[in-house]
C-alpha cells in the first residue's frame, strides 16, 4: 500500500524504540503535560461554568429580570401587567412594593429589603417557592403582617417559624409623643434558602401590608418582568416601555447585579489564559525533543538527503513526528477533561464522605457541592489551541533537520 515517505518515516521515527532513553523520557513527559494541561484546563472552566449557571439560576431567579416603574406609584397596575404580559419575550409579570428598613429581633439589628408581592402573582417570576425550606408562600396574607425570611437572617436573629420581629422603616411619623420612626411588628411565615447574600437581607410581605407599612395607598410601586433570553431584558424593557402611555423608567438585572457577573467573566477569562500557559509549555516542550531526535537522526537524515530526499521532505517527517505526539497527548486530554467534567461533582462528594469534611460549607457558600457545567465551545477551543500549539512546535526543530548538511554529518560515521 502506497504511503507518502515523511508520514512513514515519520510514523516509524515516534514509533521506534530509541537509543537515548533520556528523549523517550522527555517525549513522554511531553504529552503527558499536554494530556493533563488539557484536562485541567477543561475541568477548571466547566467548574467555573457550573458556579456561573447557579449564580444565574439564584439570584436572578429571585430578583427581577427587569422592572418598570411609573413617575408615581401605579394605580392601575393590572393595566401595565397586562401591556407587559403581551410582549412575546415577557413570560410573566408581578406588581410589587419596595422599600429598605431595618429588622430587629432576638437582640439583633439587620438591614433589609422589604418587598411587598402578591403570592399568586410573585410565584410566576421568582424560584422563591423552590427554595422553601419551611412555611409556603401562599401563607402571606393581607391584613395578617406577615413575613418570609432567608436562613442566614433567621440564623442571626434566632427566628422560628411564628416568631414576631420589628421592621423599622426609615422615614419618621409625628405623634403625641413626638416624632417617631414608623415601624411595625411582623410574624415570621417562611423561611427560604437560595445562597449569596439574599439569605441575610432579602424578605418578602404581602403587598397589601407592604403599602400599609410604606402609606403607597394600595398602589403598586412598579412591575416585575422575567423574560425568556437575561441578556436581552434591557431591550425588552424598553420596548414594553414605549407601548405604554405615560412615561416609565426602566431598570433591569445588569445594573443591579451585572457587576457580579462580569467579575465571574472576567476571572474565567483570566484563569482560562493562565491554564493555557500550561499547555503551552507541555507544546513547546515538543520542540526539545524533537531537537534532541534531529541531533541523535543526523546520519539518517543525511543518508535520506544522498537519496534524493528534498528539504521540504525531511522537514515534513519531523512535523509528523511532532503532531504525533502533540494531537495525541491532546485527544486523550480532552478525553480526560470531559469525563473529569461530567463527574468532579460525584467525585467531590465522594471525597468529602470519605475524608468527613465538607469542602463547601452551606454557611460559607451559597451552593453546598461543586457545580460542573461542560460546554463544548470551552472544549473545542481548548483543543484546537492545544493541536495549533503543538504544530508550530514542530517548526523549528524540523527546519533544523531540513538544514543539515549530507557531508558534514556522515564525515564522522
Amino acid at each position: 500500500m502506497f504511503k507518502p515517505l515523511s508520514l512513514y518515516v515519520g510514523l516509524r521515527y515516534t514509533a521506534a524504540k530509541r537509543r537515548n532513553h533520556f528523549i523517550s523520557f522527555i517525549s513522554l513527559t511531553s504529552m503527558i503535560g499536554l494530556m493533563l494541561g488539557v484536562a485541567v484546563l477543561i475541568i477548571v472552566l466547566s467548574v467555573m461554568n457550573g458556579f456561573d449557571r447557579e449564580l444565574k439560576e439564584r439570584i436572578l431567579g429571585m430578583v427581577p429580570h427587569a422592572v418598570i416603574e411609573g413617575d408615581d406609584l401605579l394605580e392601575n397596575w393590572q393595566k401595565v401587567d397586562d401591556i407587559a404580559s403581551e410582549h412575546p419575550s415577557v413570560i410573566a409579570a408581578a406588581p410589587f412594593v419596595e422599600g429598605q428598613g431595618m429588622v430587629t429581633g432576638g437582640g439583633n439589628v439587620r438591614g433589609v429589603l422589604l418587598n411587598g408581592v402578591l403570592p399568586d402573582e410573585e410565584r410566576s417570576v421568582s424560584i422563591i417557592e423552590n427554595h422553601m425550606i419551611e412555611g409556603e408562600l401562599d401563607d402571606l396574607k393581607a391584613g395578617e403582617f406577615g413575613i418570609i425570611i432567608g436562613k442566614l437572617m433567621a440564623s442571626s436573629l434566632r427566628l422560628q417559624i411564628g416568631d414576631r420581629l420589628t421592621v423599622v422603616m426609615p422615614e419618621a411619623s409625628v405623634t403625641p409623643a413626638g416624632v417617631l420612626p414608623r415601624l411595625k411588628r411582623f410574624t415570621v411565615k417562611g423561611i427560604f434558602s437560595v445562597g449569596a447574600e439574599l439569605d441575610g437581607n432579602y424578605t418578602l410581605v404581602h403587598m397589601d401590608d407592604a403599602a400599609r407599612l410604606m402609606r403607597t395607598g394600595g398602589k403598586a410601586q412598579g412591575v416585575r418582568l422575567l423574560v425568556d433570553d437575561l441578556f436581552k431584558a434591557p431591550q425588552v424593557a424598553k420596548e414594553v416601555a414605549r407601548g405604554m402611555d405615560g412615561r416609565f423608567f426602566i431598570s433591569d438585572w445588569t445594573r443591579t447585579h451585572g457587576n457580579l457577573f462580569q467579575a465571574i467573566r472576567m476571572e474565567k477569562t483570566m484563569i482560562g489564559l493562565l491554564l493555557m500557559f500550561i499547555v503551552a509549555v507541555a507544546a513547546f516542550n515538543i520542540v526539545s525533543t524533537l531537537v534532541m531526535v534531529v541531533t541523535d537522526k543526523k546520519a539518517d537524515i543525511a543518508i535520506l538527503r544522498t537519496m534524493g530526499a528534498t528539504p521540504g521532505r525531511i522537514m515534513r517527517i519531523f512535523i509528523v513526528q511532532g503532531a504525533v505526539i502533540g494531537i495525541f497527548g491532546t485527544l486523550v486530554g480532552m478525553t480526560l477533561g470531559i469525563l473529569g467534567a461530567n463527574n468532579i461533582s460525584a467525585f467531590i462528594s465522594w471525597l468529602e464522605v470519605i475524608l468527613g469534611h465538607q469542602f463547601l460549607s452551606a454557611d460559607v457558600y451559597f451552593i453546598s457541592y461543586l457545580p460542573s457545567q461542560l460546554q463544548w465551545q470551552d472544549v473545542m477551543v481548548i483543543t484546537g489551541a492545544g493541536m495549533v500549539m503543538s504544530l508550530l512546535a514542530t517548526i523549528y526543530p524540523a527546519w533544523r533537520a531540513s538544514r543539515i548538511d549530507p557531508a558534514e554529518a556522515l564525515r564522522y560515521e
